[in-house]
């Protein structure tokens, strides 16, 4: 049992050597991105729901 544990654990250890990681500079400016992106998306949320607002609120009035 335990040397299964071991083998597995040398087994993650080669995969984890393998991967290719994101330098800081991509980390940093990829990181700007998605939060860019969550605010504008977000403004474009908040602009339909408000615009889809008005017409309901237009439509139910009459």
């Amino acid at each position: 049992m335990i040397e299964r544990m071991v083998n597995y654990l040398k087994g993650v250890r080669q995969e984890v050597a393998r991967v290719s990681w994101p330098t800081r500079n991509e980390v940093v400016s990829l990181t700007a991105l998605i939060l860019l992106l969550t605010v504008v998306l977000t403004l474009y949320i908040w602009g339909v729901d408000g615009v889809i607002g008005l017409i309901l609120r237009y439509v139910f009035r009459a």
